[in-house]
């Protein structure tokens, strides 16, 4: 395979979760962490996620204090999140541990509780012991594949029990060529559980901004 200019392979190793794994360092986009050739965390995502979490703080004016992430993979949202809120504690989840360890070697993740499980486990056991965040982010890709079992609105109405009353819960979704329609109809489906559903369109993603609470600030 050809390597552009300016481009370096930093690792590349095999997953039997997520694939082929490559961690690339470029001039422009710093170091990432990619799945099938599909960017991870940093580089891309890292903007998506300042975003989408720039939006969040101004819909959600209050210090977010506990933060859950399903899918942390490299960890570059929980990094975000540190910045934007210090005080938070974030608790990440992710089944593949593999990107996680890549994440604390390569992209500075640290001062987060890892929890290497299924996210849908995860979530079942936190509503049974009635566990609640300020914010959800939900970013459960494996590869470029979205996962039909975080695609229901039984995994909905359980993400919108661990939230807060005035929390958010923030949806991580691909959109481009033949993903568009998949994520705008995972938008109606979002918004027949919650109340208010912002949609903030960063790079090639759409990000669903969730809240149990209808605003009039806005």
């Amino acid at each position: 395979m050809k390597i552009l200019p300016g481009i370096q392979i930093l690792e590349e190793l095999k997953s039997p979760i997520n694939g082929k794994i490559r961690v690339v360092r470029s001039l422009g986009l710093g170091t990432y962490i990619q799945a099938e050739n599909l960017t991870q965390s940093g580089g891309v995502v890292k903007g998506v996620w300042k975003k989408a979490l720039s939006e969040a703080s101004r819909i959600h004016p209050d210090e977010i204090k506990k933060c859950l992430i399903l899918g942390l993979g490299g960890g570059s949202s929980a990094m975000i999140i540190k910045k934007i809120w210090p005080k938070a504690t974030v608790t990440g989840v992710d089944i593949d541990p593999i990107m996680v360890s890549l994440g604390k070697k390569y992209l500075g993740l640290e001062g987060v509780e890892v929890v290497i499980q299924d996210a849908k486990d995860f979530v079942l056991k936190a509503v049974k012991n009635s566990k609640k965040y300020d914010l959800v982010l939900v970013d459960t890709y494996r590869g470029d594949v979205f996962p039909r079992e975080f695609d229901s609105l039984a995994f909905f109405k359980r993400v919108k029990r661990l939230v807060l009353e005035g929390g958010l819960a923030i949806f991580n979704r691909l959109y481009y060529g033949e993903k568009r329609p998949q994520a705008m109809r995972f938008g109606a489906k979002l918004e027949k559980v919650f109340a208010r559903v912002d949609y903030v369109f960063p790079e090639a993603n759409l990000m669903f901004i969730c809240s149990s609470a209808l605003s009039t600030s806005l």
